[in-house]
């Protein structure tokens, strides 16, 4: 099944390349003016790659501070913030997915079944998902993620169940896993990130919580490219800063990921707590500012 899944993801990445690259061919030669080197990304446009990319693959997502630091800066009109990030992300979370299904140990039907489900609610609950009112959405999940974030950070205090260290479910746990992650795929789609709710699932459904890291990357993996490729051939991003988000990041996905590998399970926990209230904020910071919908129009 794992080699099922790389060989599905090496044909939607390579889809994708081609894409991007002649779209990039035909921009550049309707271009007179332009050059080699000026469609080089600067050195800061690839900083803003390494560091949100290193961060993603520790599981605290990029969306968030990439658009922070381009509101911040100016780099990119608000118009085009949701292309440039999904075109720029896209193969460095190929590369997470790769890495994580390669070295980290999960079962293949579980990875398989929540890969799979999560594909299908971006798909078929979408268009569901998007008529639903974003707000009470982002300020549910995110009272529930804070919810589940001090509930685990009491386990690792002593004062309740630690949770299990599993690399696999079976049974009712494994479709109320595929049920969520279904759920979880659609309102990725709106721009409510898979990563801090997914994470919080599969510790909580007793699962080592390193397996979490191939479920999410290699979900995301599957969808990105299908997305950023209309985004692509619309010409809705900044094609510079969105290379430099993919040259910054495939190298800073190197590092991080095998950072990750070598953590040990207790601090593993430990992050998942962070992860998920530094993403529960984020969702709630959104909804008090009404955030979120240039994401969904997108």
């Amino acid at each position: 099944m794992k080699k099922a899944l790389f060989v599905g993801l090496a044909v939607f990445a390579a889809v994708y390349i081609v894409v991007w690259i002649r779209a990039s061919v035909r921009a550049g030669s309707s271009n007179a003016e332009s050059s080699s080197q000026a469609a080089l990304p600067s050195l800061s446009q690839t900083a803003i790659g390494f560091v949100t990319n290193f961060f993603d693959t520790l599981g605290i997502g990029s969306f968030a501070p990439t658009t922070a630091v381009y509101k911040l800066t100016h780099m990119v009109p608000d118009a085009l913030i949701p292309g440039t990030m999904n075109v720029g992300h896209t193969l460095p979370v190929v590369v997470m997915a790769y890495i994580y299904i390669s070295i980290v140990e999960v079962e293949a039907t579980t990875l398989t079944v929540l890969i799979a489900t999560s594909i299908l609610g971006a798909w078929l609950g979408a268009d569901f998902v998007s008529r639903l009112p974003r707000r009470p959405i982002q300020i549910a999940i995110g009272l529930g993620l804070l919810v589940a974030a001090v509930l685990m950070a009491l386990s690792q205090l002593g004062f309740g169940p630690v949770g299990g260290e599993t690399l696999g479910l079976q049974g009712w746990m494994l479709i109320a896993a595929g049920a969520g992650n279904f759920v979880l795929g659609a309102l990725n789609t709106i721009g409510v990130g898979l990563y801090g709710p997914c994470m919080i699932m599969v510790a909580l459904l007793g699962m080592d919580p390193i397996a979490a890291y191939p479920i999410m990357m290699g979900s995301c993996a599957f969808l990105m490219p299908v997305g950023s490729s209309r985004f692509v051939q619309k010409g809705a991003y900044s094609p510079r800063p969105a290379l430099g988000l993919t040259l910054g990041g495939i190298p800073a996905v190197l590092i991080a990921a095998f950072i990750v590998k070598s953590l040990s399970l207790g601090t593993l926990r430990w992050v998942v707590v962070v992860v998920a209230t530094f993403t529960a904020i984020l969702m709630l910071r959104s909804a008090r500012r009404g955030e979120g919908d240039d994401v969904a129009r997108a």
